[in-house]
């Protein structure tokens, strides 16, 4: 289903493959684009091949100063009407093994791609792909996500892409040879035009406990058993993304490490140990507070110490008391899914996103695009009768273009 979004006036960015519109919606159909990490440059013309395999991979560049951000942040919303505003809130999945339906969604203004599942393609004709969406998308540029942590959590195997050992043996490695992987794997994602990771994984299991951990430890997601441990070896991984250009996603706030069941097939799965000022959060607000400007992705369960009422991804006291206050986090804000989940199939699918909205979160997750457009009526809906709720959402945006300036995906204010 493709999600309409409206536009006005189009803007046009130079780039490296020609002149892509960046349209605001609802005006004319001409494909817009601009490209990633902190670049001027965009992706390539429209006639790009989707099974070309010849792109050439990009170089980095510092991130884009807090002024001109700003700046480009106050002329990209000039363009924007409330609902494609809204729109740029929602990070929407794309199957890997059907990327037909990324077109239509790319060409809606919507905020980014998330790409589901598993694929064998090669990085140079996902980066063919990924520039195609990019060219078609009207107004800022795209987030391009995928989940490449490493081991049994590795979306993309293909030519162009190093098989990954687990987070769990990734902590293990020298420093050197740590570095030398997150290098890698920025810069693999990168050439297949991916860039945001929703990785790595900050959670911290116990020891003796992995095998009872079933989102995280049974899959040996965790950089280790400490959150010393896990800290320090998330950072390389962090640091490594940004050095390509690539945005990290610290994950899943608060942290599961220390629940039983998993919030992808399991419901009301509480963690009764985890407070506000465990080591376990606290890691995640050392990252987040980087210089490299990761997003923190939050979990479905809910924290019985910190906020026994509400799910983590619905509870203001986690995300604006604790993430926001308590840790000084001041970037993106994404959910874990809110499509599939089991975790939330308990709230209907337009309340989802109002939900996360109101309670602090910036960008929602969804595997699931034919939820969208009743979400985004949701939250439009909302801010035009409720004024509070107006000013959240604007927030939210403006948090949200401003991570897109920084790495490249708005045009200069």
């Amino acid at each position: 289903m493709e999600v309409r979004i409206g536009r006005c006036p189009r803007r046009r960015l130079r780039t490296s493959g020609g002149l892509l519109c960046l349209l605001l919606v609802a005006c004319s159909s001409a494909p817009g684009g601009a490209d990633r990490g902190g670049r001027t440059t965009t992706s390539r013309s429209p006639d790009t091949s989707a099974t070309s395999s010849s792109a050439s991979p990009s170089t980095s560049v510092p991130p884009v100063p807090a002024s001109g951000a700003e700046a480009a942040v106050d002329a990209a919303l000039q363009d924007l009407d409330l609902r494609a505003r809204v729109a740029q809130l929602f990070l929407v999945g794309v199957p890997l093994d059907d990327l037909d339906g990324g077109a239509p969604l790319a060409r809606s203004g919507i905020g980014g791609l998330f790409l589901a599942g598993r694929s064998e393609a090669s990085a140079g004709d996902l980066a063919a792909v990924t520039a195609q969406w990019q060219a078609d998308a009207p107004g800022p540029g795209l987030w391009i996500a995928a989940d490449q942590e490493g081991g049994q959590v590795q979306s993309l195997k293909g030519p162009g892409f190093e098989p990954m050992p687990s987070a769990l043996a990734q902590g293990r490695l020298p420093a050197d040879r740590l570095a030398a992987l997150a290098d890698g794997l920025g810069k693999a994602l990168d050439s297949a035009g991916v860039n945001l990771d929703l990785a790595p994984v900050v959670d911290v299991v116990p020891a003796g406990t992995e095998r009872a951990n079933a989102p995280i430890g049974a899959y040996e997601r965790e950089y280790g058993s400490t959150a010393g441990a896990v800290t320090e070896a998330a950072a390389t991984i962090v640091q490594g993304l940004a050095d390509a250009g690539v945005t990290a996603t610290l994950k899943h706030f608060p942290g599961l490490g220390r629940v039983e069941r998993n919030t992808d097939s399991a419901a009301a799965v509480t963690d009764t140990v985890t407070t506000a000022g465990d080591d376990q959060v606290q890691a995640f607000g050392t990252l987040a507070r980087s210089a490299s400007a990761p997003f923190v992705m939050v979990s479905s369960a809910t924290y019985a110490r910190i906020d026994p009422r509400n799910q983590a991804m619905f509870s203001s006291v986690v995300l604006t008391d604790v993430l926001r206050g308590q840790l000084r986090f001041d970037g993106v804000i994404v959910s874990d899914d809110v499509g599939n989940a089991e975790a939330v199939q308990a709230v209907p699918p337009d309340e989802r996103a109002l939900r996360f909205l109101k309670a602090g979160g910036t960008m929602i997750l969804t595997v699931r695009p034919d939820d969208v457009p009743a979400m985004i009526d949701e939250v439009v809906r909302g801010s035009r009768h409720d004024p509070g709720f107006a000013g959240t959402v604007d927030a939210a945006v403006r948090t949200a273009l401003l991570a897109k300036a920084r790495a490249g995906l708005l045009p200069p204010g």
